[in-house]
């Protein structure tokens, strides 16, 4: 599921960078678009896929939701950076 989410699909870099600035702090979907410089609407499509996966989680409700990584995402960290070196991603 990993592989697919990040090394499989189009949309796996902005992906990537979403997982990595929470992994530095957890954000709302707002804070995340101006940090990466993504459209809003993008920022929510790649979270709500990440979410339904269970690589993230979150807390709260509409533009306070906060997003951070899951216990399961923190315990296959390495994983994640072992699949962003087999795609040649920056990692």
């Amino acid at each position: 599921m990993l592989w697919w989410l990040i090394g499989g699909t189009r949309g796996g870099k902005n992906r990537l960078r979403i997982i990595k600035k929470l992994r530095e702090e957890p954000m709302n979907a707002n804070q995340l678009s101006e940090e990466l410089e993504l459209d809003y609407k993008t920022i929510r499509h790649h979270l709500d896929a990440l979410e339904e996966n269970k690589i993230i989680t979150s807390i709260g409700d509409g533009y306070g939701k906060n997003y951070f990584l899951s216990d399961w995402m923190e315990d296959n960290i390495k994983s994640l950076k072992k699949i962003t070196r087999e795609a040649d991603m920056d990692d």
